[in-house]
């Protein structure tokens, strides 16, 4: 068997193995899900009437405003199941199985991450169909969807190789539940509920240059029509940046492990 069939038929393995297990213990992807929804809930239905107010609307316009940040929010919360699940596999021997196995190395890594990928993208899907429901009004083209879709796979697929390397550098699945928690922060520390302008100047100077800013005013931009600007290459340089890093980081130490 050639080496690309075997990595294929590997890859295609691990996959079925990563997407049996988020069947066999739903209550994660369920959680995964559920915390962004009630997340978008309270800020549209409980502070959405004072900050969409500030933003010279009411509800509906703060729904607008804050879909971006919760999607992005919603990315970040995951990977911590991402980076728990690494964590299990690296500390419980199943991976020196593997190592006894003729089996391609990269692949272990590559169901992860395609797994995560995969009930990442469906709960985002899930979100947007809430948010919907509660008004939410994109005036994107078909060709603006799949840029937005693009931008949000990406974006996915850099955090989910970052959270598989948090996991393999973890001692253990609870310390590996720790290490993504800065991410689901940035959102905050971001444009993803107030405009940086209302900022401290300190905190908006961190704001509009931390990676998901650019990415949220690019979705912004892409369902909704606001001014765009340069935020699409800054938004798009940071996740295959963030992938690259990511992706080498995780490499190198499932090798030395």
């Amino acid at each position: 068997m050639s080496t690309l069939a075997l990595a294929a038929r590997d890859s295609s393995t691990m996959i079925r193995r990563q997407l049996k297990r988020l069947l066999r213990y739903p209550s994660m992807t369920i959680q995964l899900v559920a915390t962004p929804v009630i997340l978008l809930l309270v800020f549209v239905y409980v502070f959405g009437g004072t900050l969409g107010a500030g933003l010279g609307g009411g509800r509906d316009t703060y729904i607008d405003y804050v879909v971006p940040g919760i999607l992005l929010m919603a990315v970040a919360t995951a990977a911590t199941g991402t980076a728990v699940m690494v964590a299990t596999d690296m500390t419980e021997g199943i991976i020196a199985r593997f190592r006894t196995m003729r089996i391609w190395r990269p692949a272990v890594l590559t169901g992860h991450v395609v797994g995560a990928v995969i009930q990442q993208l469906l709960g985002m899907a899930v979100l947007i169909g809430v948010a919907l429901a509660m008004g939410f009004g994109p005036n994107a083209t078909a060709i603006e969807w799949l840029a937005a879709a693009a931008l949000l796979t990406l974006f996915v697929v850099a955090i989910t190789w970052l959270s598989v390397a948090l996991g393999m550098k973890a001692q253990t699945p609870e310390s590996a539940s720790n290490a993504p928690m800065p991410l689901i922060l940035l959102p905050f520390l971001g444009s993803g509920f107030v405009p940086t302008d209302s900022m401290p100047t300190a905190l908006r100077w961190f704001a509009e240059y931390q990676p998901f800013t650019p990415i949220m005013e690019t979705l912004r931009g892409l369902l909704l029509g606001t001014p765009i600007g340069n935020s699409a290459a800054t938004a798009t340089a940071w996740c295959a940046a963030i992938a690259a890093l990511s992706y080498l980081w995780a490499k190198n130490t499932f090798n030395k492990a």
